[in-house]
């Protein structure tokens, strides 16, 4: 069975109505809201809560339109059978998607409680307004409420049939205000994640995974293990086995009894690690010409050329995925920390053979993860799982050594970069390249199913190529790869490899990050070869004030201009508009470089548009630039011609709370701009001020990440 490939709601063609766009995939209002018992609303988002805060910033929309008080507002989680479908919570899109969204809608049910007002008191519509829930008459006094009015209010109707306009920018009293996070309280009190969720009667599972990516089971003896106690069922489909028991500790000693009486047949079909670069410049790719601008080549006073790479990285999610499974009858409820809830949900039944209406997905947070780490593949482990013992809830974690070796990684990339400038300080010519395999492999995206479990089982789906997506913005490794400046002369080609060594998808800023690293460590090497300030530089190719303000912002904040007092310290600068139509960052790093890099400082200016949450969007940013400095000093996927090798922290280190740097970000609202999403965005400017204050420090440049020992001692041989 395969299925063709489909494209979410957001980022389909463009709708017959104005409406945004997951309003138009998902028009008929009560979709949104629920006015319940208690004088409480439901909400409702397809938009998933990851961490980012969004569950808190889309209540603060709503309570503004609605003219509710927060208290009164409860955020559903994304559940398939009630929730709309707004595709994938990916992007950092979720504020200029699911947020505008629910905005609209919430005017239009607004404006529908007034109308009905209107007419049950006989009055003006002009002459009512809203405050926490109950509508007054000016002219008469008489109230009543959104829940006295709700049995007679139809909420069925379709917004594309309903007239209003949001409130005015000055209007608003709850957005542009920190408020207090919703989701902080069950998680810092042991209960806000799916790793800790209990359901009545649970059994627990625990799968077997193979050996290395293509092995074969030539052989198992699941006997012994099916007769120990508490042992519910063992699951053995083709190479997909696994164990149910009572007791977690009694599937982990059955999931590693059976992994011992296994016996695979491997192959040693790996690239050879030390040479990862040689193999994504000469590996097999589909060409895209991403800008070639025509008319005569300026002459250059100063070149220079340099090429800048990346390793494999994993999400390294600080718990390892988890997913809940129920057969109950012929109905199956799955929970899962999927970011793609509804086309994982159609994904399983697919597999499953089942139909869609059958399967219901609700999401519940996972600990830590930004991208496509193992979630999806729990929640069809558990499944599959659970379907052998109908009727009793089966909770699915996968160990750490699962995680790290079967998620999929960022791919690895390489950016090659030819350039020069002009006397006059003006860059001439830029010619780029970049390698690297494609970065999409979510459900929902790919001909065949892009689940671990249904590539093992006996049913033989083929695994499915990672894709980018048709974005103008750049779906995948085409992210942020046309430098954001005015300067002509530029080519830009796209290597997409055609070959996938191991298994890749979506990780943070997809191909941003590296794309970013390598424009702006180049900008620098042109600044030094023309002998100009790096700020100076970079400000004389931008004409566009919000990114010149973001720059002269973080220059200030930074003390730009004034070296760090301390041998072997020094100060880079980087920025980037991510995607290049969404945030604008600028981002300024202090290091310390001796037997390894520490960072010490990073200032950040960023202008996201109109701020709904400031302080949830300041949390964003400082959480992507830490999670920027983990990746850029520490971490990689290290492989053998055969397997990962990178299978727990001692392998695969993160950055460690002692090693955090102080950071301060400057926030730049512009409450008549659209927001925009912050999450992504400081990831690739992060990265690439490292890379420039090890040079400013050092003298030395050092073009591939990470910044390990190991990478300094080769950039300076």
């Amino acid at each position: 069975m395969t299925k063709s490939p489909r494209l979410p709601r957001v980022y389909s063609l463009a709708s017959k109505s104005d409406l945004p766009y997951t309003l138009a995939g998902n028009p008929r209002l009560d979709t949104w809201i629920q006015f319940l018992p208690g004088d409480r609303v439901e909400i409702r988002s397809g938009k998933v809560e990851l961490g980012q805060g969004i569950a808190t910033a889309i209540a603060q929309i709503a309570a503004d339109e609605l003219d509710l008080d927060l208290s009164r507002i409860a955020m559903l989680p994304t559940d398939t059978s009630v929730s709309p479908d707004e595709g994938s919570t990916t992007g950092s899109r979720s504020i200029q998607e699911g947020g505008m969204a629910m905005r609209q809608a919430c005017a239009r049910i607004r404006a529908i409680f007034l109308a009905s007002a209107s007419r049950q008191m006989g009055v003006d519509i002009v002459s009512l307004s809203v405050e926490d829930g109950v509508i007054r008459s000016a002219s008469s006094n008489e109230t009543l409420s959104y829940w006295e009015l709700a049995a007679s209010v139809d909420l069925t109707v379709s917004a594309e049939d309903v007239t209003a306009t949001p409130k005015q920018i000055a209007a608003l009293t709850r957005v542009g205000q920190s408020v207090p996070r919703t989701d902080l309280t069950p998680k810092l009190s042991h209960g806000g994640f799916i790793q800790d969720i209990d359901l009545p009667g649970m059994l627990h599972g625990r799968v077997v995974r193979p050996p290395s990516f293509r092995a074969t089971l030539l052989s198992i003896d699941s006997a012994a293990v099916a007769a120990s106690p508490g042992i519910r069922a063992v699951v053995h489909n083709g190479n997909f086995i696994g164990v149910v028991a009572e007791r977690e500790e009694q599937a982990i000693v059955a999931m590693q009894a059976l992994r011992e009486s296994c016996q695979w047949s491997e192959i040693d079909d790996l690239p050879d690690m030390a040479d990862l670069k040689h193999f994504l410049r000469h590996a097999d790719a589909d060409v895209e010409v991403l800008r070639g601008d025509e008319g005569p080549s300026r002459a250059a006073e100063h070149s220079v050329e340099a090429a800048y790479s990346r390793p494999f990285i994993a999400h390294a999610s600080l718990a390892p995925s988890c997913a809940l499974a129920w057969w109950r009858e012929d109905r199956l409820d799955i929970w899962s920390h999927s970011q793609a809830i509804f086309a994982l949900r159609d994904e399983i039944a697919d597999v499953l053979e089942m139909q869609h209406d059958k399967v219901t997905l609700r999401h519940a947070p996972g600990a830590g993860c930004y991208g496509h780490n193992g979630s999806d593949d729990a929640a069809l482990d558990a499944a599959l799982l659970a379907e052998a013992v109908k009727g009793s809830p089966v909770r699915l974690q996968w160990m750490r050594d699962d995680e790290f070796g079967w998620e999929p990684f960022g791919p690895a990339m390489l950016v090659e970069i030819k350039g020069g400038v002009q006397a006059s300080g003006d860059v001439a010519v830029w010619d780029q390249h970049i390698w690297g395999n494609r970065h999409i492999a979510r459900p929902g995206r790919l001909e065949s199913p892009a689940l671990l479990a249904a590539w093992h089982m006996d049913k033989g789906y083929a695994e499915p190529a990672a894709v980018d997506m048709p974005l103008s913005m750049g779906g995948g490794g085409q992210r942020n790869a046309v430098p954001y400046y005015d300067f002509t002369g530029v080519s830009v080609v796209n290597h997409a490899l055609n070959e996938m060594p191991l298994r890749t998808s979506a990780l943070r800023a997809l191909g941003a990050h590296l794309n970013i690293f390598a424009i702006e460590s180049f900008m620098d090497e042109l600044a030094t070869a023309a002998g100009l300030d790096p700020v100076e530089f970079r400000l004389r190719q931008l004409q566009d004030q919000r990114s010149r303000a973001v720059i002269e912002a973080v220059a200030d904040m930074s003390g730009w201009g004034t070296p760090p007092a301390g041998e072997g310290r020094g100060k880079g600068i980087a920025f980037a508009r991510y995607k290049n139509v969404s945030t604008f960052a600028a981002v300024v790093a202090e290091v310390e470089v001796a037997e390894t890099v520490k960072v010490l400082k990073v200032h950040a200016a960023v202008d996201c548009g109109r701020l709904i949450n400031p302080d949830g969007a300041l949390n964003q940013c400082e959480g992507g630039i830490v999670q920027a400095v983990s990746w850029t000093l520490k971490e990689q996927v290290t492989f053998d011609r055969r397997t990962i090798t990178s299978r727990g922290w001692d392998t695969y280190p993160i950055l460690r709370f002692s090693e955090v740097p102080e950071v301060e970000v400057k926030l730049i609202d512009r409450p008549d701009e659209e927001p925009l999403g912050v999450g992504e965005g400081m990831t690739g400017p992060t990265s690439a001020a490292i890379g420039n204050a090890i040079f400013n420090a050092m003298g030395l440049r050092v073009r591939d990440l990470p910044f390990t020992s190991e990478n300094i001692t080769r950039a300076m041989e």
